[in-house]
């Protein structure tokens, strides 16, 4: 759920929502997840209805409660191309339990422009001028996917909702550094990870579908991650609990940094 009041005004409190824009670009043509982030594109594109490709990793409310309010894309003139997983059924439905009366009062096939929604499965692909690698990882209660994507000269890595701990407790009982999660973090100059839990926190939920901010970090230190952007933080972590975990790694062999709305990362 998105978090508000003073103690989370530095961070941010709108759920997950990452856009990525080629150099040569003036507004983003990827955007991964749709959560209420997904209102601030707008001040991205310069009031241009928006064009291009948004990723959904899952369907949990926090990374689609967006889309009804996704403003770059409520305009004749937008295209949006959604790629989204799928259990069953075609995937221009899959996200009528979100929005449809009583609860919304519209359905995706009211959204104005040209949308289009299409399944996502695991394989690598190339969309809006970007390498694209999908990877299934451990997450509880549907398909959830990370992303590796290049340009050709620069890689991030985008697992925003992992549970590795499903799988067994791994050499340091956060959960297995597993290949799928290896394949999309390897050598990256970005790595934005799932840091959700500390680690009492996560033995206290195990089965919760999220990570500790330790394993982020071995993860990274694993890999050889150029830099780590702990992301997804607890609802709960005010601005000083997330800034008294970043000191706790400043000085280890990876730089770790906290996502922060707003935040732009040059590559």
């Amino acid at each position: 759920m998105p978090a508000a009041g003073s103690a989370f005004a530095g961070v941010g409190g709108n759920t997950a929502c990452v856009a990525l824009t080629h150099d040569t670009a003036s507004a983003p043509a990827l955007v991964i997840d749709g959560g209420t982030g997904l209102r601030n594109v707008e001040t991205l594109t310069g009031g241009m209805p928006f064009e291009g490709t948004l990723l959904l990793s899952h369907l949990h409310w926090d990374h689609t409660q967006g889309l009804p309010f996704f403003t770059a894309a409520d305009d004749p003139a937008c295209r949006v191309d959604v790629r989204l997983p799928v259990a069953s059924g075609a995937p221009s439905h899959a996200l009528d339990p979100l929005m449809a009366p009583p609860f919304f009062p519209i359905t995706p096939a009211g959204l104005p422009g040209s949308w289009r929604f299409d399944a996502l499965d695991e394989g690598r692909f190339e969309v809006e001028g970007f390498d694209v690698l999908a990877r299934e990882v451990p997450h509880q209660g549907g398909r959830t996917f990370g992303f590796r994507v290049s340009d050709g000269r620069s890689s991030v890595a985008y697992v925003s909702d992992h549970g590795p701990i499903v799988l067994g407790p791994g050499p340091d009982g956060w959960g297995p550094y597993h290949p799928a999660v290896r394949e999309l973090a390897d050598g990256v100059d970005v790595l934005l990870h799932d840091a959700q839990y500390t680690a009492r926190e996560l033995a206290e939920k195990p089965n919760y579908g999220h990570s500790a901010v330790d394993y982020a970090v071995a993860l990274a230190e694993r890999c050889a991650v150029g830099r780590l952007v702990l992301f997804h933080h607890d609802p709960w972590r005010t601005d000083d609990a997330v800034a008294a975990i970043v000191r706790r790694f400043r000085d280890g062999p990876v730089a770790v940094v906290a996502a922060v709305e707003g935040d732009t990362i040059t590559l």
